[in-house]
């Protein structure tokens, strides 16, 4: 019963971030990187797929949700056009995570389709760590704290714990805690937005 409370706090948490991430989207303030959030929706969904299939149960919910969330994202981003600086790294590291989203079929085995993907959502990120780095006011940093946050609590919510069940959260957990670091440094190199 604990595990599932922690699940439940990990999917509200999911809500809580979104939330006022998407309004400041669809106010034009927020302007996320189209082909980060494909690649997050994209791989989430899937990790979670690899999470239950290996028995995570409720530590594994979140990541459901946000893979549902995670994809209308990018749909806000593609309508709103919030990104439209692509720049030849953004597009390797995009076809390169498309390209690999086919090796997971020819896999049977959980643990080495949600490494695969964990590497591949880590890659995503690039496009965003790159856009922020010059424009470090375009993204909220709050949203990536609560993802951070989140994580953790999923991971303690977690039935199982193994590779497959682990290494998403928590890979993704650090990455969000290094982009807060690198924002709020750019930011005040840069001064007020």
């Amino acid at each position: 019963m604990f595990k599932e409370i922690l699940g439940l706090i990990a999917v509200a948490m999911t809500f809580i971030a979104f939330y006022p991430y998407i309004r400041s989207i669809l106010r034009g303030k927020t302007k996320p990187h189209v082909f980060s959030w494909v690649i997050w929706g994209l791989t989430t969904f899937v990790v979670f797929l690899g999470q239950l299939a290996d028995g995570g149960g409720a530590g594994a919910w979140s990541i459901g949700v946000s893979g549902v969330i995670t994809m209308f994202v990018a749909f806000l981003a593609y309508r709103n056009k919030a990104d439209t600086h692509i720049t030849k790294t953004d597009w390797l590291f995009f076809l390169s995570a498309l390209a690999s989203m086919p090796l997971w079929l020819l896999t049977s085995d959980p643990m080495l389709t949600v490494v695969l993907l964990t590497v591949i959502d880590s890659f995503g990120f690039a496009p965003t760590f790159r856009k922020s780095y010059h424009h470090p006011y375009d993204e909220p940093v709050d949203f990536y704290v609560w993802m951070t946050v989140r994580n953790i609590v999923a991971i303690a919510a977690l039935l199982s714990y193994s590779v497959t069940t682990v290494i998403f959260p928590a890979v993704t957990g650090i990455l969000g805690l290094l982009y807060v670091l690198m924002v709020v440094v750019r930011r005040k190199q840069v001064g007020h937005g």
